[in-house]
């Protein structure tokens, strides 16, 4: 996911994330750091949150049902995705996409997914770690085809050996 999309669409449900979590709208616009009137302008569509608005939002309400909910998955995960590509090695487990994700592509358990939702790409192990998630669809279909490669050489090792 960009930025730009994830600023949109954590400026679109900032009111249902403060109602989640049974604050006022004072009480919200102090915690995040802005006046009472912009954070109303936001939350009528009025205004959109700037980058440090979103990363406030994001990283103090980081387990919101809301916000994971609409942006497919941690917020903090998409803020840093969002900044800079992530190492390829096992990260968190998930539950294999099962609600929001859209296979794009299955070898070997090995599953390269598009989120339904924000339409970043990750790829995931055959037991369902995340490998790498981007919002760049040529970074994740070249690491696509450099996971497969390696996934079947190392398959091709296996059966040689037995």
């Amino acid at each position: 996911m960009d930025r730009d999309v994830l600023i949109q669409v954590t400026s679109e449900n900032v009111k249902l994330v403060r109602i989640e979590n049974n604050y006022s709208i004072d009480k919200m616009a102090e915690m995040i750091g802005i006046t009472r009137k912009h954070l109303l302008k936001i939350e009528k569509g009025k205004a959109i949150a700037n980058w440090p608005i979103t990363i406030a939002i994001c990283t103090l309400f980081r387990d919101s049902r809301t916000l994971k909910r609409v942006l497919g998955g941690d917020p903090l995960d998409l803020i840093d995705m969002s900044t800079k590509y992530m190492p390829i090695f096992p990260q968190d487990k998930t539950f294999g996409g099962n609600v929001l994700w859209k296979n794009i592509e299955e070898f070997h358990g090995f599953k390269l997914q598009q989120n339904i939702v924000t339409r970043h790409f990750r790829i995931i192990d055959n037991e369902n770690y995340r490998l790498i998630s981007t919002s760049e669809e040529d970074f994740a279909m070249e690491k696509w085809k450099d996971i497969s490669k390696t996934v079947d050489l190392v398959y091709s090792k296996l059966n040689v050996l037995i």
